[in-house]
């Protein structure tokens, strides 16, 4: 299916429902996130034709640490096997490989894998593919916080200062969020980010979410009038 040229900027997705979609058909959570996993490249390489320029997946979240350990291993697993066979052909399709969050928390083999695939891709010009990784909005902007008190050179904070110091500054903010599952909440994703994007949800679960659907999410966004909070005639 051919790709439309769109004026989205930045798309982020909250990718929820894998766990439903395998309590659904009897399965264990690991085969939910192995299905995701298929919706999330279809996805990518959509995003990439339709010359998206910055795309952000929520992957895994600072509140999943708490998840079974068992599950969490299968998830760390999964993502070293994905990004270890991806990443050639992300460096194909010119796609620039990023993460946001706290990679310190992530195990040494991930975060040296992240390293390498960060390094082969740095040169590219293509879209910026950023998996939010050990991610949550409420510690970026606490981190923040604590980068700009460690500079005695600061005085006056604006909110400049702080979007300098989050995570990724050079990213802009979102134009359209996009979740899936039918959950009305941002579950602490961008929150400094998101004052202005556009919401939308599906009601599918993330492997059930294709092409098709992102279409829809798209051609949606494309009917809306931002405003930014001002008035228009």
């Amino acid at each position: 299916m051919t790709s439309p040229k769109c004026n989205i900027n930045h798309l982020a997705i909250i990718m929820d429902g894998n766990g439903r979609w395998a309590t659904e058909k009897k399965l264990d959570r690991l085969s939910g996130h192995k299905e995701g996993s298929k919706s999330a490249k279809e996805i990518i390489q959509y995003c990439s034709k339709a010359n998206i320029a910055y795309l952000t997946l929520y992957t895994f979240s600072t509140e999943n640490w708490t998840r079974p350990k068992i599950e969490i291993s299968g998830l760390m697993n999964l993502l070293k096997s994905m990004l270890s066979s991806e990443i050639d052909e992300l460096d194909r399709n010119n796609i620039v490989f990023n993460v946001v969050g706290r990679v310190e928390d992530l195990s040494s083999g991930l975060q040296d894998i992240i390293a390498h695939a960060m390094h082969r891709t740095k040169n590219n010009t293509g879209m910026v593919l950023s998996l939010a990784l050990s991610y949550g909005g409420r510690q970026e902007i606490v981190d923040a916080i604590n980068k700009i008190k460690a500079n005695k050179k600061i005085e006056i904070i604006d909110e400049d200062i702080v979007k300098n110091h989050l995570y990724c500054p050079e990213i802009p903010s979102p134009d359209l969020i996009i979740r899936t599952a039918g959950e009305h909440r941002l579950s602490n994703f961008l929150l400094w980010q998101s004052a202005y994007a556009e919401l939308y949800v599906s009601n599918k679960n993330w492997p059930d979410f294709k092409t098709k659907d992102i279409m829809l999410a798209l051609k949606d966004f494309e009917n809306r009038t931002r405003t930014f909070g001002k008035l228009t005639n």
